[in-house]
């Protein structure tokens, strides 16, 4: 098993800048077309020429908004757990709720209520004739 090993990882080494290179849009490719770096990963795959050549020189790499990397973005703005019914937004959001679907309801009975009204007319109306 692990004699196949080195071939899987050329293979998702390959697999991979294949698919980053289809989803780079063409302003974000460097110094060739798209479609050219697409044939060398392609060509030169196996020998790792390729995938190694477009990772390190194909795409164009963005620097960290505000010149800070995601790990140090995460640890100066961490955000606190709140249960649910401890968060006073989410206690507002199911009061409206609940208002919503208590109006929703008198409306029901209230239309229930008037075609009761009318069946009972109806049927009052033809045990007189």
């Amino acid at each position: 098993m692990l004699r196949y090993l080195p071939f899987l990882l050329v293979l998702a080494l390959w697999i991979y800048a294949f698919i980053d290179c289809l989803n780079t849009p063409e302003e974000e490719v460097r110094g060739l077309p798209k479609v050219i770096w697409v044939i060398i990963i392609l060509l030169f795959g196996e020998v790792l020429v390729g995938p190694i050549a477009w990772l390190a020189a194909g795409k164009r790499r963005h620097a960290p908004a505000g010149g800070s990397t995601p790990s140090e973005w995460h640890r100066e703005h961490r955000t606190r757990f709140v249960a649910p019914d401890d968060d006073p937004e989410f206690l507002q959001s199911l009061k409206g709720e609940n208002k919503k679907d208590e109006a929703l309801l008198k409306d029901w009975e209230a239309d229930l209520r008037r075609r009761e009204e009318e069946l009972r007319r109806r049927e009052g109306e033809q045990g007189t004739e």
